[in-house]
């Protein structure tokens, strides 16, 4: 017996209502726009700041410019009692301590990245991490003053005494390490300062290191190289830029530091003699110890506020200096590729 089935009804499938896709006028662009003004704002009122800044101190520093000229940046001399005002002892207080802290430091840090990145366990790597960056928020008058009370003894016993006896009667080089052995000194606030920018540039360095694509490394241990040849021959390559960043961070940390180092300098506008033992001066600390106590309008404020644009400007011309090496570094790769 045959079984007819019923014929389909013709016509096209009944299909559910799908939802209308949700038109966006192109029109509509008000959030965005009240976004562009937002930042173009936070963009101009930063760069007003900055002029602003840089106007004040040019303005509070005429008198000085005006009865010194030039001559007071290789003028030694700094007397209030006589109004007589020279920059060179605190520029070089603050351009020698910055200068070692950061050779100090960048060896350092760059050792602590590449154990954390490259050779340290899984288990030790966070707790070390996060220890480091921790260094980083300690206040600076802290590091003073462990650097005046612990610090500067450890320093006078067991480095400043064994350098003088062992190295003080060098010819030329002894001349380094002449001075009374009381601890503080520029070598002090230098290690000081060292101290304060590792954790900064440690930190920069490890992240920097982590963005190195793993095939690439991974690639320079198949063909059999080390892992000294792969952090030198790949990793820093790739990412040098922020190295440089890291290392620049440091180093404007160091030239604005002041509680720190006028816990640690000794505070004496008077340039002896070379000695990294000598107790100097810096920029910050004259700031910090001589401002409040200039009359208003007087050359003696004037002559501290000169210091101030001084101050500004040397950090300009690092800032400067690293750009202009990125950008030489940037156009050395191109040319070989």
């Amino acid at each position: 017996m045959e079984v007819t089935l019923p014929a389909r009804a013709a016509g096209p499938r009944a299909e559910p209502d799908a939802p209308e896709p949700k038109v966006v006028r192109r029109d509509d662009r008000f959030g965005d726009q009240v976004f562009a003004v937002l930042t173009t704002g936070a963009a101009i009122v930063t760069l007003g700041l900055l002029v602003g800044i840089i106007l004040s101190l040019v303005a509070g520093s005429i008198p000085a410019m005006r009865e010194f000229g030039l001559s007071f940046l290789w003028t030694a001399e700094w007397d209030p009692v006589k109004e007589r005002f020279g920059g060179l002892v605190m520029i070089y207080g603050t351009l020698i301590t910055s200068i070692i802290a950061l050779l100090i430091a960048v060896p350092v840090s760059f050792g602590i990245a590449v154990f954390l990145t490259e050779l340290s366990p899984g288990w030790l790597r966070r707790p070390l991490g996060t220890a480091i960056e921790l260094l980083a928020a300690i206040p600076s008058i802290v590091y003073g003053m462990w650097g005046l009370l612990v610090f500067a003894p450890i320093f006078t016993k067991y480095l400043q005494i064994p350098l003088q006896n062992t190295l003080g009667g060098v010819p030329y080089l002894g001349a380094l390490f002449q001075g009374p052995p009381i601890g503080i000194g520029i070598l002090c606030a230098s290690i000081i300062l060292a101290i304060m920018i590792i954790p900064f540039i440690a930190s920069v360095m490890r992240d920097v290191f982590e963005v190195t694509p793993p095939l690439l490394k991974e690639s320079a241990y198949g063909l059999g190289a080390t892992t000294w040849e792969v952090v030198w021959r790949v990793v820093l390559p790739y990412t040098k830029t922020g190295v440089i960043g890291g290392i620049m961070l440091g180093l404007g940390r160091a030239l604005g530091e002041t509680m720190a180092i006028t816990f640690v300098i000794g505070n004496v506008n008077q340039l002896n003699s070379i000695s990294l033992f000598d107790a100097a001066n810096s920029i910050t600390s004259a700031l910090a110890n001589e401002f409040s106590e200039a009359n208003p309008g007087s050359l003696h404020e004037a002559s501290l506020i000169q210091l101030g644009l001084i101050l500004f400007l040397i950090t300009f011309v690092v800032l400067a200096a690293s750009k202009m090496l990125l950008v030489r570094l940037e156009r050395a790769e191109g040319g070989r590729t």
